[in-house]
């Protein structure tokens, strides 16, 4: 747990506490989420599907796979950010995938995002992570300062994904390339086999 003073124009400054989150800090960590999808193009802000996620994160967390953090100021989350354990190849070690780091619009720049990093960077260590790393929108200069500062690395990758087919009784997202994505994603279903291709070998006699 870390203790984070916000500086501030007031007599007395507040504190900010950096800990793991809680299931009750689930309705604040919607809100920071809902925030954070509402400025990048790629996402889109449905809070129902956030707090699902946030659901399983949580429950990844208390397997170890997983730690998500929170900033708690004055008894509301007003930050948050996350890392998954992936392995990586390259490394030949289990690395941290980082993702929903938000801090709430009016307490940008008092070096709560730094807190949280830092909250994330010990738990990697603690847990012997190789690595982290992160995407981030290329058009955000004022993130990419932030990660730069936090010597972050650019790399020359970038992101590609598809949806998988829906499982039974669930819905697809939504997406602008449904087409293309299911013209991919038909190769992995079971085809079923014509009734002229079910033949039996048999053997004639020449």
């Amino acid at each position: 747990m870390f203790n984070h003073t916000q500086p501030s124009l007031a007599p007395e400054t507040v504190s900010v506490t950096v800990r793991p989150a809680r299931i009750t800090d689930l309705p604040g960590l919607v809100e920071l989420l809902c925030q954070l999808f509402s400025i990048e193009t790629d996402f889109e802000v449905r809070p129902a599907r956030h707090a699902r996620g946030l659901r399983l994160l949580l429950g990844a967390a208390r397997r170890g796979r997983a730690y998500v953090v929170v900033a708690e100021r004055l008894g509301e989350v007003v930050g948050m950010a996350t890392v998954q354990i992936v392995v990586s190849t390259v490394e030949g070690a289990r690395s941290g995938w980082i993702e929903d780091v938000v801090v709430r619009d009016d307490l940008r720049g008092d070096g709560i995002g730094t807190s949280l990093m830092a909250s994330l960077s010990h738990w990697a260590r603690t847990n012997g992570l190789a690595r982290l790393q992160l995407l981030t929108d290329r058009r955000n200069r004022l993130a990419l300062a932030f990660y730069d500062r936090l010597a972050f690395q650019t790399t020359h990758m970038i992101c590609l994904r598809t949806h998988c087919p829906a499982r039974h009784g669930q819905a697809a997202p939504p997406s602008a390339n449904r087409g293309r994505e299911d013209q991919f994603t038909a190769q992995f279903r079971p085809r079923k086999l014509k009734k002229e291709q079910h033949v039996s070998p048999r053997f004639r006699a020449g």
